[in-house]
């Protein structure tokens, strides 16, 4: 991962971070989705992005968010696949489980420069 991607994941880990201490979960999942755009194409940051939807999800109570989090875990697994050649994660996807896993999604204009 590029420093500049990877600085830009971890700050928005951070907000959403800060957002889950505050209990504004909101505010939480909307940089969770920013950070998961950021870093879906890179194993460890998107499966830890899974875990931190997860670990809201369960705050929330709400067990559609963390069946869909639990899988989305296990599907990680093909950010190890992804190549320029061999695309197999969804650009720009927020990875919440009411959005489709394998559906591709426009990339806020803020983070674009970060995947030129």
């Amino acid at each position: 991962m590029k420093k500049t991607l990877s600085d830009a994941f971890n700050a928005e880990m951070y907000m959403a971070k800060q957002m889950y201490l505050q209990k504004n979960y909101i505010k939480c999942y909307h940089h969770l989705e920013r950070a998961h755009i950021l870093g879906q194409r890179n194993y460890l940051p998107h499966v830890k992005n899974h875990f931190w939807m997860c670990k809201v999800g369960f705050k929330q109570r709400d067990m559609r968010e963390v069946a869909g989090q639990v899988l989305r875990m296990v599907m990680s697994l093909f950010s190890l696949l992804d190549s320029p050649f061999f695309h197999t994660v969804p650009v720009g996807n927020t990875g919440r489980a009411r959005v489709s896993p394998i559906k591709r999604m426009p990339i806020p204009p803020d983070l674009v420069q970060h995947f030129k």
